[in-house]
């Protein structure tokens, strides 16, 4: 029994069994483990170290007009001096009856790719967030609004024109949108079926009913309040990154419009751009036919410049732009060569074509009213019209000065010098003339020709 036991216990090559292991190795391991299981997953504490405090002055930016390239680029110009003043975050005060959707795009993506948290914030008290002002309010990090306001009505309109709803292109523009809507709800966590609804439906609520469909995220009287309500809220930034809003309320500071931006948000609307680059093209074209007026030629340069700095942030198109630049050249020729209307009639037609199709409405929603489009290309074709024929009529008449302007002209004759030579009186001035026809005194004559500093008159005939 003896042996047995022993040989039990006992390992190859003069291990020791478990019942031998020294009491030391075990607490060692045990701690090992209680160590292991304390401790955070790397994963976690990596997760956390993202997230990141954001303390910093509080920026403010008023758009309260449509949205348009002048918006979009304000709004840009927002975020990036945020981001680079380490600003906690960017309230937008927003008042819009919507825009252009190619501008809202831009303006969702400058949002989306924020490196501070943009709150929009519908205010004051009867501002709307309307059409594409609802989609905007709805790509912010937080969504506010303030009561009495309300927000929606995204169905798409084209700037300029009507769009049929049950056309190919209405619809296109439509499922567009509501796509467009409905991807930025789900990406924010708000109501998704409610900004489909906004498109599709164009439903507008109040901001309470919103706050309770989810739609915005809080409604607060003012900027007082709506600060301690975000205070410690987690967003998410650009790239995934986590930020909590901190905001100095000691430090609040207001972006306002350079004059670039305040040029850009009058102008940036295709009837504008399209009068201007009328008026640019009438005053270079009458300065060009009446050399020395100076205002006309100074003034269309101007509105050139303006138009042409329009249509570049319109994204209109090259194609209606090269044919309204060869309608100008076009009548400019008119006025050197004489093409007995061709050229001019060709210009008219050319502006035409050009005017339409400045714009493809299919692709931007935009085009040039009706009630501006018709007025204004009339006006001008008929201006171009009138300095043409007045500038051929000018070119064709017969001389009113100088010794060519005396032939045809009729004179009385004072008296008779000697032999053929008489003495008339024309234009107010004394002349010397010879004809082969006996004259007398107080006889009407009519000038044949000019030779030198005598005339050559004929009696004129009954």
């Amino acid at each position: 029994m003896t042996c047995r036991c022993f040989k039990k216990n006992t390992t190859r090559a003069g291990r020791k069994g478990p019942a031998e292991q020294p009491v030391s190795h075990v607490l060692l391991a045990w701690f090992a483990v209680f160590i292991m299981t304390a401790l955070p997953a790397p994963h976690t504490v990596q997760a956390a170290d993202t997230i990141k405090k954001l303390h910093g002055p509080v920026f403010t930016l008023k758009l309260d007009s449509t949205i348009s390239p002048g918006s979009r680029a304000l709004l840009e110009k927002a975020i990036r001096t945020a981001g680079a003043d380490g600003a906690s975050c960017l309230v937008v005060f927003l008042d819009t009856p919507g825009g252009l959707v190619a501008s809202l795009r831009k303006m969702v993506q400058a949002v989306m790719q924020s490196p501070v948290p943009v709150i929009i914030y519908v205010y004051p008290p009867g501002a709307q967030a309307a059409s594409a002002g609802a989609i905007l309010t709805m790509s912010a990090h937080v969504a506010a609004m303030a009561p009495g306001t309300n927000i929606g009505a995204a169905h798409p309109v084209g700037l300029g024109h009507n769009i049929d709803s049950n056309s190919t292109m209405g619809k296109k523009m439509e499922n567009d949108l509501a796509a467009m809507a409905a991807a930025i709800a789900r990406k924010r966590g708000r109501n998704v079926q409610w900004a489909e609804d906004a498109v599709r439906k164009s439903v507008s609520v109040s901001a309470e009913t919103a706050l309770k469909l989810h739609v915005v995220d809080m409604v607060v009287p003012g900027l007082k309040e709506l600060l301690p309500k975000v205070t410690g809220l987690q967003v998410e930034l650009a790239g995934g990154k986590k930020g909590l809003i901190y905001p100095d309320t000691s430090r609040i500071r207001a972006i306002e419009p350079g004059l670039r931006e305040r040029i850009l948000v009058t102008i940036a609307d295709p009837n504008i751009a399209y009068v201007l680059m009328m008026i640019g093209m009438v005053g270079l074209y009458f300065e060009l036919a009446h050399p020395g007026a100076i205002f006309p030629g100074v003034a269309g340069a101007i509105s050139l410049v303006l138009a042409f700095f329009a249509l570049q942030t319109l994204s209109a198109s090259i194609t209606g732009i090269l044919l309204m630049v060869l309608a100008f050249i076009l009548f400019v020729l008119e006025l050197f060569i004489t093409s007995h209307g061709v050229l001019g009639i060709s210009g008219v037609v050319a502006l035409f074509l050009g005017s339409v199709m400045l714009f493809d409405s299919s692709v931007t929603g935009l085009s040039i009213a009706t009630s501006v489009l018709w007025p204004t290309l009339i006006a001008v074709s008929l201006f171009f019209s009138v300095i043409v024929w007045l500038a051929a009529k000018a070119s064709l008449a017969r001389p009113r000065t100088g010794a060519e302007g005396l032939i045809g002209q009729k004179g009385v004759v004072k008296q008779a010098i000697s032999g053929n030579m008489f003495e008339v009186f024309i234009h107010g001035e004394l002349w010397r003339a010879y004809s082969l026809h006996a004259l007398k005194p107080g006889q009407t004559v009519t000038v044949e020709s000019v030779e030198g500093l005598t005339l050559r008159v004929k009696p004129q005939e009954d």
